[in-house]
């Protein structure tokens, strides 16, 4: 590599490690000060750069706040698709995307996405950038729609359900549920010190017996 060639890759892998920079100090004041209270000077001061260098990477805070989204997004993507990709029965694979949710639900991340997704719910116009997020979502939406596939062929689910409407319906439940969860320790009120993960883990139980062949 001649020094122009290695001075534009030190150039590039230097923008693409000041991007993650940006990425995490983002993720880091959205969790902590909410997306709506956080200011890009906020973000400027947390990732130790100019505020005018900021904007040349992000011109609109709506900007920063779909490109986190995206990258808290494709972790949820890989599990979903190498679960899908699994030689298990159907019911194996749901176990499997109930026990990731379930390690995932407490992490600070998933506080964020509860927050964009309200967000963006409550957005006056269109919110920008959405292109690669939805097409990173329907990615997702396909891969639990194999998933689902393998359910009914493969025996593991019971055929007098309406398996895609059914599998469809408690992952969707299931999904929203823990992510209230990351919001507080519980949401019941009917005991005040019952945990997030048992809670869980008794839905995981219940939906897991309803749907499995007999």
């Amino acid at each position: 590599m001649d020094a122009k060639a290695r001075y534009v890759k030190e150039r590039k892998d230097g923008k693409q490690q000041r991007l993650l920079t940006i990425l995490d100090a983002a993720e880091r004041e959205f969790i902590h000060r909410g997306i709506e209270k956080t200011t890009m000077q906020h973000i400027a001061d947390a990732a130790n750069i100019g505020i005018a260098t900021l904007f040349r990477y992000f011109p609109k805070k709506e900007k920063l706040i779909v490109a986190v989204a995206t990258k808290l997004l494709q972790p949820i993507h890989d599990a979903f698709m190498a679960t899908a990709a699994l030689q298990v029965p159907c019911l194996d694979k749901l176990e499997r995307l109930f026990d990731y949710l379930i390690e995932e639900h407490n992490r600070a991340s998933a506080k964020f996405m509860v927050d964009f997704d309200s967000y963006a719910a409550h957005s006056l116009e269109p919110v920008e950038d959405m292109e690669t997020f939805e097409a990173l979502h329907r990615q997702i939406s396909q891969h639990f729609a194999a998933i689902v596939q393998s359910g009914i062929e493969d025996g593991s689910i019971r055929s007098d359900l309406q398996i895609k409407e059914t599998l469809t319906t408690i992952m969707n439940t299931f999904g929203q549920f823990s992510r209230q969860l990351s919001l507080q320790n519980n949401i019941l009120l009917f005991e005040s010190d019952l945990e997030s993960k048992p809670q869980l883990l008794i839905l995981k139980g219940l939906f897991l017996e309803y749907v499995k062949s007999r």
